[in-house]
């Protein structure tokens, strides 16, 4: 990140801050995404933070650490989404009518189970799974993104993965069919 950028961006030079929003739109739409999981909410989300960004950037001490801190202001935008939405299962409107080639009917299957899955984890443990597969950050930078000790983010990844594989390992069990009565003698 271009910290003379931040700091124009500081003292209210709106060019600078449509630059820099620009270029972490992407990377801030994805994680949202990856947290909670439906695309309307991550974009709104996403838009949230965006304006906290703008409000609070001149309170911004380090702009070194201005990217982390756009994390740490998304994220508590998408637990507010989280909050508002209704306890219902959001459906992402824009999958709905993507064409699935035949080829890739098993990767859409297991991508239904891994969202699945993901759906099932808490949302502090989607945020620091989606924080260090997503954004690849190491545990040190999600401690300070997140403003939590690093041993509970070490915390939080293992018991997500815990979770995640146990969901994993259950969705791919053989369902079994009962036994029809009669069926078993002939």
């Amino acid at each position: 990140m271009d910290q003379g950028l931040v700091l124009r961006a500081q003292r209210g030079d709106q060019r600078a801050f449509e630059s820099l929003a620009d270029e972490a739109y992407a990377r801030l739409y994805r994680l949202a995404h990856g947290i909670l999981r439906d695309g309307a909410m991550a974009d709104d989300a996403t838009q949230q933070a965006l304006v906290s960004i703008w409000r609070n950037l001149p309170r911004l001490r380090e702009p070194a650490r201005f990217e982390g801190w756009c994390y740490r202001l998304l994220v508590n935008a998408c637990h507010d989404q989280a909050r508002r939405a209704p306890s219902w299962i959001y459906m992402d409107a824009a999958r709905v009518h993507e064409p699935i080639a035949k080829d890739d009917i098993s990767l859409v299957a297991e991508r239904a189970v891994l969202g699945q899955g993901l759906a099932r984890l808490s949302l502090d443990q989607r945020t620091v799974l989606a924080l260090r597969y997503l954004l690849d950050l190491t545990p040190d930078e999600i401690a300070d993104t997140l403003e939590i000790p690093r041993k509970t983010v070490y915390s939080r990844l293992q018991r997500a993965t815990a979770s995640l594989r146990a969901v994993l390992e259950a969705e791919s069990r053989p369902v079994l069919s009962p036994a029809v009565p009669g069926e078993a003698n002939r």
